[in-house]
């Protein structure tokens, strides 16, 4: 898991063939003009999935993890809480992994709760289990997806 600035995501290119036109396309899109839904960028290597959704509290979000894609999340109009554990103690599984939907839910509370600020971006491995939407109001947010085998 990386919890950072947008300002700073140069630094972390090096670390997946993705990451590059990830972030290239993060800084020369204007995201909040994007129509909610998925955005194709090179295929189902890396695509963009815009979405208003309305936060809730941490009691009620939902651990999850996947196999075969990177997650970057930007939050653009509110802080977010998400939940954090490593994928090895989430033991308790409400939905075992679905390969169409490349996620797997469980019941586990997270380890930690992370906030990320609108200007911040945090990025989520397949051995991160990650519990979004948490917090008060409706989120706009951005969600890179970005495969695993580039």
């Amino acid at each position: 898991m990386i919890l950072d600035s947008l300002d700073n995501a140069a630094l972390y290119v090096p670390m997946h063939p993705g990451f590059r036109a990830a972030f290239d396309y993060l800084r020369r899109t204007p995201l909040a003009n994007l129509s909610d839904g998925r955005h194709e960028i090179d295929a189902s290597r890396l695509y963009l999935i815009m979405a208003h959704s309305p936060c809730k509290a941490r009691q009620a979000a939902v651990m999850e993890a996947h196999r075969k894609y990177i997650d970057i999340q930007i939050p653009l109009n509110l802080r977010e809480e998400m939940g954090w554990s490593p994928l090895p103690l989430c033991r308790q599984t409400r939905q075992a992994y679905d390969e169409a939907k490349d996620a797997a839910l469980f019941a586990d509370p997270p380890q930690s709760w992370i906030a990320v600020a609108p200007g911040n971006f945090i990025v989520f491995f397949p051995n991160d289990a990650h519990a979004p939407l948490a917090g008060e109001g409706v989120s706009h947010k951005a969600v890179i997806k970005i495969a695993v085998d580039w």
